[in-house]
């Protein structure tokens, strides 16, 4: 399945990631968590799909993504990066690895943090956001996304670990074996951990090591 569709508005979350919100086709339904195949509708670039997920709700009368733009990559988030509304983009049917099954710890790296944006989303429109902690990683302050809104939904339950950034205002850290055990108490509770490949693994590795189980643990490398 194969839908073009217009941009509706495009808007800037940080110095690197921007917002696309696009129409949505009748009958598109897709799970929080799941994404879809994206690409450009331009002859050198509709071939060229890219998966994204979707960060707004299933109900919403509009599709969004929030996507992290790489300009020296010269490939399809860079043309994204240029695109206007009334822009066309193709999207494809939707699938995933990762759905809500569960209260539990959410690991996120970098733009890893995108399929849980529309599961957070849910989860608060239901008052069922109690029990879901985030430890989200980035390179910098200046790279969190959607920091505010985040904030807004869990609190003191949002813990933002900064690697490359000596001044962060957050915690100077990596997430590795002793900053997990230092930063979980219990280690049967539920894990979805998204990040870069590298990250993904490690962590998962390191949970299982732990005696977290791993059908509780979500793997994805967005």
């Amino acid at each position: 399945m194969e839908k073009t569709v217009k941009i509706k508005e495009v808007k800037s979350v940080t110095y690197d990631v921007k917002q696309f919100l696009v129409e949505k086709p009748n009958g598109y339904e897709f799970t929080p968590g799941h994404a879809t195949e994206v690409s450009i509708n331009m002859d050198k670039w509709k071939d060229e799909k890219r998966p994204f997920t979707f960060t707004r709700l299933n109900e919403d009368d509009y599709l969004e993504f929030t996507i992290k733009i790489y300009p020296d990559h010269d490939g399809v988030t860079e043309q994204l990066d240029e695109l206007k509304p009334g822009d066309e983009l193709i999207v494809r049917d939707t699938w995933g690895a990762i759905e809500y099954k569960g209260p539990g710890y959410i690991i996120a790296g970098g733009a890893g943090i995108t399929p849980y944006i529309a599961m957070l989303r849910e989860l608060k429109k239901k008052n069922k956001l109690d029990g879901i902690k985030l430890i989200y990683s980035n390179k910098a302050d200046k790279d969190i996304i959607l920091k505010e809104e985040l904030d807004a939904m869990l609190g003191n339950n949002a813990t933002y670990v900064i690697t490359d950034q000596d001044d962060t205002q957050f915690t100077k850290a990596y997430i590795d074996e002793d900053f997990l055990k230092k930063h979980i108490t219990n280690f049967e509770e539920k894990f979805y951990v998204c990040g870069p490949p590298k990250m993904t693994e490690e962590i998962g590795d390191i949970l299982e090591k732990l005696g977290a189980n791993t059908d509780a643990i979500t793997l994805d490398d967005q």
